[in-house]
């Protein structure tokens, strides 16, 4: 097997495919973008009406309207799965996009009606947008990418989530659109991303597996195939496609809870859960979440902080691009392990020095240094490489379950965590981070041992690699049993 150096596949995906280099940012526009702008342009309460309200009292509504979010969020992910199955990837994320243009319109009139409660149903429908998306978004672009460049592919779903965070953060300052009078426009930007892709995608080829296996249609399959490859050989794909299709006898859609009985996918479940689970409760989500308080609790003055809180998403963003052009080269599997053992070691030296900042004046700039390199560990690695593992992993007939069930542990998990973790820094202090530390330390560990490398590889022979690893550590487990069955039985 030759290896395809980052730099020729880059300039191979520029000049070969540029309908696929269109359908990455359109679908990344109107993907995870909006996720991440609406999961970072509300970052701190602050006063928008004229109404006199105590401090518990707005408190209480900026936090329900943050969590609201996650509440549409879920419900987003658990309908997400049957809509991409029945209307395929494209179809979805336009519907996705109506959702999206019906928030931003309550957001653009809540200011006249002077309605709180309609930036709560904005959110909650925003929620719904940015649930259906995180899973439409990755199959979409998944399974539009050639075999070999699926890897740089699928960090891009991160990258424009990352990218969204930092829009969030730039144009919510003073200067742009975080003013009284402009906020309105801030909060409805999602509207115009999602108008943008409403008027684009239909442009663009449906997924070509899904035109294949789901719709029997091989002359469409073969038709999006060309547009979206250019001079890419796709005939060794469209084998696979029906390999897998004769495999499986059937393509009929499966529940999550049909994924949860299949002993035969019980690794790749496995898999699933611990990636999904350790993504929020690594401790990133509450960094996002709570990014002014955070640095506030750092010591960093407060004329400061808005500038701090745009360099997270900065660097995760930087981090992010950099992820996309080694993936292919470094493999998943190595980069989960390194940005995990990364995480571990941030937070052990973070819990320190937050715990030291009063002793010392310039611990506070030790404990911001800090944050950017757990936010540089997570970008180059588990935000990057997680998302489309269950598309990668799962054969046709349960990726949109493995996807259901990924985006419902990580929006579950969100809400609980934007809820309890105020809770849990006033009892724990900072050392609430060694919670955090132990399931990154943890899932490191489980990737090094159970987790193959997917790199180039189908969801058919990615399982045959879990099968492989784990029957020949089953094997040598019995082997050793068998060598130590005689001594048993002379004592």
């Amino acid at each position: 097997m030759t290896t395809t150096r980052p730099k020729t596949q880059y300039l191979s995906l520029l000049g070969d495919s540029p309908i696929l280099i269109a359908a990455i940012f359109v679908a990344g526009i109107g993907g995870t973008f909006q996720y991440g702008f609406c999961a970072s342009v509300m970052t701190s309460p602050s006063a928008r009406y004229s109404v006199s309200l105590d401090q518990w009292q707005v408190s209480l509504i900026w936090s329900f309207t943050v969590s609201i979010f996650c509440i549409g969020g879920l419900l987003g992910s658990l309908v997400s799965g049957q809509l991409i199955s029945k209307y395929g990837r494209k179809q979805t994320l336009l519907f996705s996009n109506c959702v999206a243009i019906s928030g931003a319109v309550l957001m653009l009139l809540s200011q006249r009606a002077t309605s709180f409660e309609m930036i709560i149903v904005g959110r909650f429908l925003y929620g719904i947008n940015s649930g259906v998306n995180l899973a439409a978004h990755t199959m979409y672009i998944i399974e539009c990418a050639p075999k070999n460049l699926r890897g740089m592919v699928g960090v891009t779903p991160a990258t424009f989530l990352s990218l969204g965070k930092f829009s969030g953060q730039l144009l919510g300052i003073s200067e742009l659109l975080g003013t009284r009078e402009r906020w309105p426009w801030l909060l409805a930007f999602t509207g115009f991303t999602a108008l943008l892709q409403l008027a684009t995608l239909p442009f663009l080829p449906e997924s070509p597996s899904f035109l294949l296996l789901y719709r029997g249609d091989r002359r469409a399959c073969d038709e999006a195939l060309r547009r979206l490859w250019g001079k890419h050989d796709y005939s060794g794909a469209v084998e696979e496609m029906l390999e897998e299709k004769a495999a499986l006898q059937s393509v009929r859609n499966h529940s999550v809870m049909e994924l949860i009985q299949k002993q035969t996918l019980r690794w790749q479940l496995l898999t699933i859960i611990v990636l999904f689970v350790t993504m929020q409760l690594c401790g990133i989500s509450s960094v996002y979440f709570y990014s002014y308080d955070v640095f506030r609790e750092a010591g960093i003055p407060e004329h400061q902080l808005r500038y701090a809180n745009m360099g997270t998403g900065l660097c995760e963003l930087a981090t992010s691009a950099a992820c996309f052009m080694i993936v292919e080269n470094t493999g998943k599997k190595v980069l989960l392990f390194r940005g995990y053992m990364g995480m571990s070691a941030t937070l052990i030296l973070l819990t320190v020095t937050l715990n030291l900042q009063s002793h010392f004046s310039w611990m506070p700039y030790c404990s911001m240094f800090l944050v950017f390199l757990f936010i540089f560990f997570f970008a180059g690695g588990p935000a990057g490489v997680s998302a489309p593992l269950p598309s990668e992993m799962l054969t046709q007939p349960f990726k949109s379950a493995g996807n259901t069930l990924a985006c419902t542990i990580s929006w579950t998990l969100m809400f609980l965590l934007g809820i309890l973790f105020p809770f849990l820094v006033e009892k724990l202090q900072y050392f609430c981070f060694l919670i955090f530390l132990f399931f990154c330390a943890a899932c490191a560990l489980y990737v090094k041992i159970n987790v193959p490398e997917t790199k180039n590889l189908t969801a058919l022979e990615i399982a045959a690699e879990f099968q492989r690893m784990h029957c020949r550590s089953g094997g040598e487990r019995s082997q050793s049993k068998t060598e130590q069955k005689p001594d048993d039985t002379k004592l």
